[in-house]
Formats: C-alpha cells, structure tokens, sequence
C-alpha cells in the first residue's frame, strides 16, 4: 500500500471543514502511507505544542484516536507522531501524557489483513509499551531523562545517596522497555517502522547517558554507604553491567542499518576488578570473613573505573551535538530563505526607483487592472496591503495620479448650482487625450497605448458611507485634481459636474464613456 488512501483524504477534508487545523495535521501525520510521519506535520504539530490556547488534552486525543484505527500503518504512525512530541513539543505535552491514568492499551492488536501486519503488530505492541513506560517514569520523577541536564554539575551526578537509590532503578526500567524493541536489520523493512527505530536510537544514547552519570555518582559514593544503601547499589551495578551489554547489541543494528558510525558511542566498561572490590566491601560490612582491598589499591580501582565510565558518558555527547548543529544551520536556511523571498517581492518597490515603478506597474497594476484592487479581497492580492499602500505614495511623489479619472462621492447637495461643462485636454496634435487608467499606464512604462485588455465581467457596487443605492440618483463629485503631466502630456483637472449615476457597473469602466455617465469605484 503506497499513498494517501482515500479515507485519509475524506477525513482531512472533514477536518478541513471543521475547521480543526491540529486534527487535520494529525490525519496527514498518520496515514495508511506507508511511510514516516512527514516533517512539515511533525512540526506544525511541534509548534502547536508551543502555542498557549492550544489544548493539549485535545491534541493527545487525536493521537490516541487513531491508535483505534485497524491499519498497522495509522496505528504505528500515530505511536511515532506522539513519541516525536515527548521528544521535541513542549513539555506541558508529555506533562499531560505523564498524568493520564491510561495511555495506549494495544497488547492485544493485531493486524489480520495487510502486508507485514502480523510481524508489525508484534513491533507495535512493543513499542506501546516503550512509550507508556517513558510517559510513568515521568509521572515518577517529574522529569524527562532524556532531556536532563548532563555532565559533572548534572542532574544524576550531585543526586544525594537516598534519591539515587530510588531513580536509578526507575531509568532500567525505562531501558529495558526500549530495548525490549528487539528489532533485526531484516525487520527493519520499511519507512514507518524505520522512524520508529530511529527515535528508540536516540531515546537510547540520551536515556543510557543519564543511567551511566547516575552509576558513576553511586560508585563515587559506594564506599561511604550504610549496609543496606551497598546492597542496593551493588545489585543497580551488577543490572547496569547487564544492560550495557543488551544495548551494545542494540547499536550493533542501528549501525547495520545505516545510521552514521559518529553518532554510535564507544561503550568502555568498567575494570572486571571494581566488581569484585564491591562485593568485598559488602561483605565485611555484613560480617562475612573476606579479604578486603587495602585502600590506597580499593581507590585506584574506582578511580579507573569512573574514568573509564566517564570516557563513555563523552562519547553520548556527539549526537547532542550533532542534532543542535543541524537544528541551527535549518534555522539560518530558513531566515536566509525569508530573506530572499522579501527581496524578491518587496525589494524592488521599497527601493522607489524608476524601474522599481516599472516592474511594479507591469507585475501588478498592467496585468490585474487597477479596479480590481476594490473588488479582490486583499488576500488574492499579489503584495499585502501595507506594501500597495507605499506603492501609491512612491506613484504620487513621482507626479502620476495613480486613481485617474476616478471619481469620489461626497454628500449630495440640492441646492448647488449647475456646474459648467467639463474642460477636456487638447493633445498638442490635435487629438483627443481619453482620461483612461490604461493609456495613462502604458505611457508611463513605455508600453503601447492601444494595449488590449480583458474585460471584466460585469460587477454589482456597494457604495461609500454616505452612499445609498437609488437608480437614477443625482450626486454631486468632487473629481480629485490631476497635477502635472501624463504621459509628457500637460492634463488640466476637470470641473465638478452632475451626473446621473447608473446601478450597474460598465463592462470596461476605463474606457472613454459615451455620454455624461460616470460610475462609482468606492476604494
């Protein structure tokens, strides 16, 4: 099965006319494609997670909705949608997620009736689990291991005696739910299940970080505990030693799979000698008769043995690293994308040069006609409003009246007299010179003036505030004045007149008018 099923389609289009924009998102992050949820709705659905009137309960339900679905695929890719928001959304999410009685109860799903749907439902079980042992170890600690701070101050490493007794434990069996994954390079056979790897890969080197750090402060510690805390360290130790092995294995395959060597860590076990200097000291503090180390030999043995630890503990930092070196060189490529985007649609009008107003004129005043920008809503239009509204400023000071012959209602008047007949421009040959938007346009970028156009259909006029839709109504315009020239060619301002004002718009309301009709373009 490839592609967008036509269920995911029907659903996106619900979702489209609920107006519910995360739900959508999260029904093209979890499609029956099967592939990886695709980036662009892993980050919509980040940045929601980031948004304050966003709810998350809403959003989590969205995810464990599509969890009910049949398809291994929508299930499995809405257990990777969740798992990428613990990860990279804002911890409110998980926050959330940790104080739900219930999260995902799929250890009885199976998939009868598609390609791989036994063998995923098998990865699906054991994934659910992962998620819901990562979403308890929250609730616990009120904390993400995988995101604490690391290092000598870190969190694990100045954790008192008491508190890291009770953690350390809550990190295995965080560890051991992931590493129960238990996935082949053979098994690792298409997209979804691929990504799903991946975030268990990284979840592993952060989650294994943590551990280690912990286990290094318990050993610094060691000779200085009571008898039972020695007990409870020594059996946290021995499970490390074990757990350390299970996830070498586990790196065995990320690296067969194809994930970057760099990004793998060196994993250096502690000397075989440490072990057996600890269970000595246990023993004399229970009495038992046993050969213990002397000191100065007991602290050598610890001192390498956290050295090596501590060699490891560095290595778990390249993929950190890594990841913030990429999350940086996306955001400059997107700031430098913003930026050339700006310059291409405003550079030219910003700068106010004569071929910035010639490109303008061509880009936008040539082809969309200048009524137009009355009728179409602002969003269609090719520049924002703020940036037309420059535009016009940058048309005026270089002497062009961009609006023409367009007249401006004013309120009517009954008892003004007759106005004298319009004074009309003799061009200095002779003709006629039309008060026409579209000649005045195409002398001014050098265009011919019998350009043909495209008609606009015919439009029904809502009017300006003193208005009112009368047929045959007498108005009195103000025409606005037209200094300077068109064109080369000197214009006089014409004389306010009466005029019958039509209902309806012209075909081609800049064309010269028959008569003494003149229609309303309420800007």
């Amino acid at each position: 099965m490839s592609g967008q099923s036509i269920t995911d389609r029907i659903t996106a289009a619900q979702h489209s006319m609920t107006g519910s924009a995360i739900s959508k998102a999260v029904c093209k992050a979890t499609t029956h494609e099967v592939s990886g949820p695709k980036k662009k709705h892993l980050d919509y659905l980040i940045h929601c997670t980031n948004e304050m009137n966003v709810n998350i309960p809403q959003l989590a339900d969205t995810l464990f909705e599509r969890t009910a679905n049949s398809s291994w695929v929508v299930v499995f890719k809405a257990l990777i949608t969740t798992h990428h928001l613990m990860m990279y959304g804002n911890e409110r999410f998980i926050q959330y997620l940790a104080s739900r009685n219930t999260l995902f109860n799929l250890n009885n799903f199976l998939d009868k009736g598609a390609l791989q749907g036994y063998d995923m439902s098998t990865f699906i079980r054991r994934y659910s689990r992962y998620l819901n042992e990562k979403a308890m170890s929250y609730r616990l600690v009120a904390v993400d291991f995988t995101k604490m701070k690391r290092g000598i101050d870190g969190v694990m490493r100045t954790m008192n005696t008491e508190k890291l007794i009770k953690t350390l434990p809550i990190i295995q069996n965080q560890l051991d739910a992931l590493l129960d994954f238990q996935a082949n390079p053979n098994e690792l056979t298409n997209g979804v299940i691929n990504s799903a790897f991946m975030l268990l890969f990284k979840d592993s080197i952060r989650l294994f970080a943590a551990y280690n750090e912990g286990v290094i402060n318990l050993l610094e510690k060691y000779f200085d505990m009571k008898k039972n805390q020695c007990k409870d360290a020594l059996d946290i130790y021995k499970k490390f030693l074990y757990r350390m092995t299970k996830l070498s294995e586990f790196l065995k395959v990320a690296e067969q799979v194809g994930i970057d060597q760099g990004d793998i860590p060196d994993l250096s076990q502690a000397p075989s000698s440490l072990l057996e200097a600890l269970e000595q000291h246990l023993a004399s503090l229970e009495g038992k008769k046993t050969k213990e180390l002397n000191a100065d030999t007991r602290a050598s043995t610890l001192s390498n043995a956290v050295s090596s630890l501590s060699s490891t503990g560095m290595s778990f930092s390249r993929m950190d690293e890594k990841e913030k070196q990429q999350a940086l060189e996306e955001e400059q490529a997107r700031l430098q994308a913003l930026k050339v985007t700006h310059f291409i649609l405003f550079g030219q009008i910003v700068s106010g040069s004569k071929r910035a107003l010639d490109l303008a004129f061509r880009s936008v005043f040539l082809p969309a006609r200048m009524p137009l920008l009355a009728a179409i809503p602002i969003k269609n239009a090719v520049f924002p409003y703020t940036h037309l509204t420059r535009l016009f400023t940058l048309i005026s000071s270089s002497g062009f009246d961009a609006l023409g012959d367009l007249l401006k209602p004013t309120v009517p008047t009954h008892t003004a007299p007759p106005p004298p007949p319009p004074q009309v421009a003799i061009h200095p040959g002779g003709k006629l010179l039309a008060n026409d938007l579209d000649s005045s346009l195409a002398n001014l970028v050098g265009s011919e003036p019998d350009m043909q156009w495209n008609q606009p259909g015919e439009k029904k006029l809502t009017g300006g505030q003193n208005w009112q839709n009368k047929t045959m109504s007498t108005t009195q315009w103000s025409p606005a004045p037209m200094m300077g020239q068109m064109g080369g060619v000197p214009v006089m301002a014409p004389q306010p007149m009466m005029y019958n004002q039509p209902v309806l718009r012209p075909t081609n309301p800049f064309a010269p008018m028959p008569g003494a009709q003149v229609t309303l373009i309420h800007f």
